[in-house]
Order: C-alpha cells, then structure tokens, then sequence
C-alpha cells in the first residue's frame, strides 16, 4: 500500500483540502467524482458512479434527514455537475426491500425496482436514478465509490479471479461472481460486507470494484490504493515484448498508416452505414498497434470484451481482419473486409438468435462497431463523433484489461448470455426509446469551403446547429480555425478520449485549403476522412471577385484568377471528391455558390460575371455527371455586403462613389457596409438588406432530406432582382 500521496505511480492524487473547504456535502461529491473521472486509469467516460449519504433538511417537516447522493443515470464523473446526481430519501430507499422480497436477479420485479426509486426522491429532483443505486444505498458507509480501472478489471476477468482477489489484496477486498446489476446485487454485496467486516471494497467479478468509507476523502484515497495495488501486482507479471505472445505484425509508419486508414474508412463507413450512417474515430496509438499486431490478438479479439460498460459500444466482440501490409496491398485488405463483414454479421445474427428471450427487442445493427487492422491501428464507430471517440475509448480499455489479466493469468471474457442480456436489457431499450430525436443532418459530415468568414460561416453555424459535423476549410487557416472553435464552444467537445491525431476532434475541425490546387484539396479529403470517416455533403462559398481598374476593365491575371477560384476551384474540389462518394456509396449533395450576376449583364463586373455564368452551368454539368448518388445544387446571392471578405473597405467606398451614395471617410467598415448594403436592399422588391444567414438557411434546405429530389438547380436568394428573374 502506498506510505504517502508521492508514493502513486499507476493513478494521480489530486485531492487538496483547500479545494473543498466551504463546500456542500454534494459539492465535495462532484468534487471527489470529477477527480475520479478525469484519470481514464480509475474509470473509463461515463463508466463508475460514486455516492454520499448526507444530513439534509426535509422541504416538508424542515427536520434533518439521511439521504442519500449517487451519480445519476446516463452521467459521466469526469464531467458531471451537482445536477447529474440523484437524491433519495435514505429510509424509503431501505424499505424497498419489503417489497422486494426473494424475487432474484435478472426478474420483471427486479427491473421494476427501478421506477420504485421515484418514490424515494428527495426534493423533487429530476435527476433519474440509475440502476447502480441500491449497490450504494445498502452498503453502510457514508462515502462509496464504484469504479472501472482497467488494472482491476483485469483480475476480474481472469480465469482464477477469485484467487487473485485474495492475492492482491487480502481480506481488504471481498470477492463475488458476475451479477447483472440491479437492486439484488445491492442486497448481495450489504450481506457480503457483513459476513467479512474486516473488507473495504469487494471486487466484482467481470465488472469492477466497489469500496466505502466514512469520510469522502478517505474513501477517494482507498480508490486510489486499491488500484495501484492491482496495477503494481500487474506490473510485476509483465511480459515485456512477449505481452499478446509477441509481435506478428511490424506497425507501418505513421504517415503510412494515416494514408492506410483515410484510404479505407470512406469504403468502411459506406460498408457499416447500410442501416443508419456512423461516424468514425482513427486510434493509432502504440497500445492499439502492440495488440493489433500481435499473435494472440485473434484470440482475444474473438473472445470479446468483458466489462459491460464496454460492449454496449463496442458489441459482443471487434471485428479483426488477419491482414499484414508487409506483403499485402489495400485491395487485398478491402476483400478481407469485405468477407469479415458478412461473416460478423452472419455471426452476430446467430449470437442474436441462441440468447433472445421471449421478449427480447428486435436484433440491432449487425455491423461491427470496433474493427481491428494488424500494422495500422482501430476504426471505431458510433452515431456522432463523441459516441465513436467513447468507443474507440472503450476498447483501449478492453486491450488494458485483456493484456493485464493475460499477464498474470488467462483472460475470460463475459459468458454470451450474459452479454445479451445487457446489450438487450429491456431497461437499456426502454432508455434508448426515451433518447430525443436526432436532428435533420445528425449523422452526417459536411465540408464548408470558405467557411471562415460571411456566407461560409453562417453556413457552418446553421449545419451545426442541425446535428452536422462540420470541416470548417478556408484558405484562411485560422479564420477556419476560429469557425472550428466557434463550434466547438458552443456544441461541446463532447465526451470520450480516443481517437489519435485530427481523430481525436470534436463537432468541428479546421482545415486550410486552396481550391486551385489539387493536393491541398486531396490533403483535406484526407484529414476529413481521418477525423469523421466520411463525407456527405460539400457546400462552397468561396470566391474571389476582382475589383476593375480606372479603366472598368479586368487585367488577364484578373480574369484567370476569376475563373481559376470561382469555376475550375469548385470543379477541382467535387472531382478530386468524386472517388470518396464513389467508395461510400451512400447518398450526398453539393451546394456550389454562385451569384445572380451570372444571369444579370451589366457594365463593370465582366470577368466575375461570366465566371459565374460558367458556375451556373457548372451546376447543371455536375448533377448529371454525379447522379443518382450525390445531388448538385446552386446557391446564388445577390449583394450580400455584411461579412463578406469580398467587401473590403476600399470596395466599399468604391461601390459607394458609384452609386454617389453619401459617406464619411471616418465611418467605420460595418458603417459603410450598411449605408452600401441597404443602398443595394432598395434596389430589391422585399427593400431589405440580405443577410449571410439568409444563404445559410437554403444552403442547409439544399443539403436536407427535404431537397432530395432536386438537382441541378439555382436558387437564388437576392430580395427580389427582377432582372435575374428566370429566363
């Protein structure tokens, strides 16, 4: 046992007391919780809970009473607030158990326990419990904590578990078999405690540990000293370069291996998508390679996982594809796919079929959600970015548990049955069916070219705002990178911490490109590929518009720049994208933005005129070049002035002196820009000024499922040019 908090090496003690002097009961909860959750070696995202039984004062009687603090259904300690927490009346929590009876475990009067905890709530609070909480409220200690270290859970599923209980910790730790979870295995671990006072936590078998104290800080440091102590015992065993047997595969080097993944995830995702799309989380990191690259990893891939936390994500088992780079090229890899793909399925359909039960929810998606390649790393999948991080997060933590538990000992995973009768627990289903509805474009990955400033931008916030992952590119990297932020601020970096290099992101990720050159586009199809998996919708709103001389005439630069961005730009990008949507094979659409001026002739303006004439038909060109599978539409603005890097200042004034439009020369440029904007609005038939936010919102219509069946269409957004009226 370590002496002091220097002596930890496997966890971090974060604990300080003048963090918590002053603090609420439920404050030094969240406090002692969020220190738990933030070392992945104690607890994986959203996995363990803690508790804390404490006086407060009945809103009814005003007396002081006994309740009791646990972590509340669907919570997660790293990031979880006071509001996560469920809050029960002690004493009517106890007498559930009168009405309980001997029913057993895995019973309908078990599962119906968990609407019994409503009835227990104190102060109205809305916080569902989950449930772990009788495992918290039996146990007689003030202060508990029930956690997932991958040290521990690695001596819980091992084949001689309850030997090695013994070993490691002696009579501190009790040890009991599986047990599903639910309000028996509360009663089960208050009788174990009782039978072995001398015990501060118990060991759950293919689980977890669980352990209490009177004091909170106690209690986070009995965690804390119970894991080091398994991982130090793991350590002592550890087989060095003969762990998994040894190496079969030599990793291929890291740019390698980017190029690998970002080749075959577009194809994958297309593969795995054929119910509802996923998105994907690339995980290179040296854990993931050691395994996927070893001799056992075929074994133990087939095994599964054994902590039930994890295969509700990661499914009963991985798919893992016996490929090796060495002597085997990407067409040999995508046919091994391929096969493994029926076979899981196949395999999943007859897992399905031996464990359902009368009642059982219908079989789910049969397709894999880890998939494992030798000499490259882990694809993982999920409904959004955070949930495929969580993942790939998860089976980290199953290659920890299977390389410690084979380290001193032979790791076993949970039975079948019991695994089906979690991935399919009626509870789990009944809480999927309460999940809200996803929004319109939840699921899907969208590329905003230009989305650095003005119409780019407002597009990226109205596609976010619907559910969509957005790969904010501009020439402009830190104006896309300052978009990318925007997002993630305001939608969550998400949960989960997987996911090795641009992998690891969240909604929004930022990336510099040029339009006019084919590698940087390719170096973005790359990066989107490695950060979601995919892609399904491209909207452009860059453009560049040059600015006549004296004379009113464009330079030959001029005219070639106008149609090098504004029409072979939007060209380059859809084509150098065309194989990825062909590898998918799912359904996609493009927006390409163009203007009202390629319909509107006028004096001027030539060279960006007739470039987006050319856009125009651009649009029609491409939607019958990529049909059936992707849809081509056109966004044409008219004088959208606000935001618009297209608007400097001296364009401005210029505009201005043209119209002899009265102006300061010390106005600032947003003064300007509006006395120009509303000059521009009068000219329309709805006299007001049009907005970025007004292109976003038919930007996201062209990309919605309620455009599906439109293509090669201009839609114009101007307030009503009748001279761009369709002719």
């Amino acid at each position: 046992m370590p002496q002091s908090t220097a002596d930890f090496k496997h966890v971090h003690h974060l604990w300080n007391d003048a963090d918590v002097e002053g603090m609420s009961p439920v404050q030094r909860l969240v406090y002692r919780s969020n220190l738990l959750g933030s070392d992945q070696r104690i607890t994986n995202t959203g996995g363990g809970n803690t508790s804390a039984k404490a006086q407060e004062t009945d809103p009814l009687t005003g007396e002081k009473v006994d309740v009791l603090w646990v972590k509340g259904s669907g919570g997660d300690l790293r990031t979880s607030k006071a509001e996560n927490f469920a809050s029960l009346y002690m004493e009517k929590l106890l007498h559930l158990e009168y009405g309980y009876g001997n029913a057993g475990p895995k019973t309908p009067v078990e599962d119906g326990m968990v609407d019994k905890y409503r009835h227990c709530t104190f102060n109205l609070n809305p916080r569902a419990s989950s449930i772990d909480t009788p495992l918290h409220g039996y146990l007689p200690a003030r202060h508990v904590d029930h956690m997932h270290p991958n040290a521990v859970i690695s001596i819980a599923a091992s084949k001689n578990q309850e030997a090695l209980t013994q070993e490691v910790w002696g009579d501190r730790v009790a040890w009991t078999p599986w047990q599903r979870p639910g309000f028996d295995l509360g009663l089960v671990m208050r009788d174990l405690s009782q039978k072995q006072p001398q015990a501060v936590g118990i060991l759950m078998g293919q689980h977890g540990i669980i352990n209490w104290a009177d004091d909170d800080r106690a209690c986070y440091e009995l965690t804390l000293e119970l894991i080091e102590e398994a991982a130090r015992f793991i350590e002592s065993k550890d087989q060095g370069d003969r762990t998994f047997g040894g190496e079969k595969v030599t990793p291929l080097f890291e740019e390698q291996r980017k190029q690998t993944a970002a080749a075959i995830m577009p194809w994958l995702r297309g593969q795995v998508s054929q119910q509802k799309r996923f998105i994907g989380t690339f995980d290179d990191r040296d854990a993931v390679l050691r395994f996927v690259g070893s001799q056992d990893a075929p074994r133990l891939a087939e095994l599964g996982t054994s902590c039930p936390d994890h295969f509700l994500r990661t499914k009963i088992k991985p798919l893992y594809v016996d490929w090796n780079p060495a002597n085997e090229d990407l067409a040999a890899l995508k046919t091994k796919l391929a096969a493994g793909l029926e076979q899981y399925r196949k395999d999943y359909a007859a897992y399905y079929e031996a464990c359902k039960h009368a009642n059982s929810p219908a079989m789910r998606d049969p397709n894999p959600t880890v998939i494992l390649i030798p000499g490259v790393g882990m694809i993982a999948w999920g409904k959004n970015k955070s949930e495929s991080r969580v993942t790939a997060e998860f089976y980290n933590c199953a290659i920890e548990v299977m390389r410690g538990a084979e380290a001193i000992d032979e790791y076993i995973a949970l039975p079948q049955q019991e695994a089906f009768d979690i991935e399919y627990w009626l509870l789990e289903e009944a809480k999927l069916q309460r999940m809200p509805a996803e929004k319109e474009l939840a699921r899907k990955v969208v590329a905003v070219i230009g989305a650095g400033s003005g119409i780019g931008k407002a597009v990226a916030h109205r596609l976010a705002k619907e559910g969509a992952h957005v790969v904010c590119a501009d020439l402009n990297a830190d104006a896309a990178q300052a978009t990318a932020d925007e997002l993630t601020e305001i939608y969550g970096q998400g949960i989960g911490v997987a996911g090795t290099g641009v992998s690891s992101c969240g909604p929004a990720i930022a990336v510099a490109v040029n339009v006019t050159d084919r590698d940087s586009i390719d170096d973005l199809i790359q990066q989107t590929a490695l950060a979601y998996g995919g892609l399904d919708h491209i909207v452009i709103t860059a453009g560049v518009f040059a600015t006549p001389g004296p004379d009113g005439k464009n330079t030959v630069q001029q005219w070639r720049m106008s149609f090098d961005v504004n029409v072979m730009g939007m060209y380059q990008m859809i084509d150098e994208t065309k194989a990825l949507f062909a590898e998918q094979n799912l359904t996609g659409s493009v927006v390409l933005t163009t203007s009202v001026n390629g319909v509107v002739a006028k004096k001027g303006t030539l060279a960006y005129d007739t470039s987006k004439a050319a856009a125009n038909h651009l649009v029609r060109e491409l939607a019958v070049e990529m049909s059936p599978l992707v849809r081509v539409n056109g966004l044409a603005p008219a004088t959208v002035v606000k935001g618009s890097t297209m608007f400097p200042r001296d364009r401005v004034i210029s505009s201005l002196r043209k119209y002899e439009i009265e102006f300061e020369e010390s106005w600032s440029d947003d003064q300007l820009r509006n006395a120009l904007a509303e000059f521009y609005a009068q000219r329309t038939l709805t006299k007001n000024p049009i907005t970025p936010e007004d292109q976003a919102e038919t930007a996201y219509f062209l990309v919605s499922d309620a455009s599906s069946k439109t293509t090669g269409q201009v839609f114009s957004v101007d307030g009503g040019l009748h001279e761009a009226f369709l002719r």
